[in-house]
């Protein structure tokens, strides 16, 4: 299974951060109630795809996973507000240098009570909400919560206006998302980012029957398919890159006779997506990609 999340460890236990008489509010988690400020303003985002929430809502994050600080959309945001790149796997203490008033991990991290030692802890099931409401939710969280209805207002409107060109430009053509990896390829869906919330969710496109089914309709988001199957899956128009959670050659796949010769590579209709940052769905991400995804589905023709 692709994973999504990065695991967060900590290190030996930490002293409580400095108190401050900030107010605080009950906020509830995806593990129940937490008082949280009412105004963060030292931010320490462990889950990195939550990142994006933050830069879009202008909260302050002081602290990041790596995976967050290389993301294109958002590493010159996050620059120039002085954010901390703590690495893939940080531990307690560089974090309890950052004084953080608010901490985001993913729901059953590891170290969450060393954590909560430090400063209130809101844990998130990854995937549990779409990116709009996500969106909202953390707007709610961070005191932003019209800035987010704003957001997803001026979203929505966009893709009013660009998604009946993308229609007419596509028609009834089929739309793959394919990744090869070590063990063959994934192919996603709608809710794994790398665009699919955009192509499938909000252009309404489809992909190949086989795709459609068991990475999409079935809830899943994606599926694993060996490179015999990759005809049956692949659709007219691709949008593919390398799966970055491995380090085998991808020419095993795009230099195969299989891939080569596909209807969409014949035709020109490969798109390469970032390997790394088209795989979040945070609503900076998304902006950068719906411009990307537009261009390239209106230039199929």
């Amino acid at each position: 299974m692709p994973k999504t999340a990065a695991e967060t460890k900590t290190g030996s236990a930490a002293e409580p951060a400095s108190g401050t008489d900030a107010e605080t509010v009950a906020y509830q988690s995806d593990v129940g109630e937490v008082q949280v400020p009412k105004n963060p303003q030292r931010i320490v985002d462990l889950t990195a795809f939550t990142t994006g929430y933050f830069v879009a809502l202008d909260a302050p994050v002081v602290g990041a996973m790596q995976g967050a600080m290389n993301n294109k959309y958002i590493k010159e945001q996050l620059a120039a507000q002085g954010t901390t790149n703590l690495g893939d796997t940080p531990t307690a203490e560089p974090i309890l240098g950052l004084k953080p008033d608010l901490i985001i991990a993913y729901k059953g991290a590891e170290g969450i009570d060393k954590l909560s030692a430090i400063a209130p802890v809101v844990q998130l099931e990854y995937g549990k909400r779409s990116y709009k409401d996500l969106m909202l939710e953390m707007g709610k969280l961070t005191n932003r919560e019209e800035a987010a209805k704003a957001w997803v207002e001026k979203w929505e409107a966009r893709i009013a206006e660009l998604k009946p060109q993308v229609e007419a430009a596509v028609g009834d053509r089929k739309v793959s998302i394919l990744n090869p990896y070590a063990k063959g390829l994934y192919v996603f869906g709608n809710n794994y980012g790398r665009g699919g919330e955009i192509i499938y969710g909000e252009f309404g496109l489809k992909a190949p029957a086989k795709a459609q089914a068991e990475a999409i309709d079935s809830g899943t988001g994606w599926a694993s398919i060996s490179l015999e199957l990759l005809p049956e899956y692949a659709g007219d128009i691709v949008f593919t890159s390398p799966w970055s959670g491995d380090d085998s050659d991808p020419e095993t796949v795009y230099g195969n006779s299989l891939w080569k010769n596909l209807p969409a590579v014949k035709a020109g209709h490969v798109f390469r997506l970032d390997a790394t940052s088209d795989t979040y769905n945070d609503p900076v991400s998304l902006e950068g990609q719906l411009e990307f995804i537009t261009d390239s589905l209106l230039s199929a023709k």
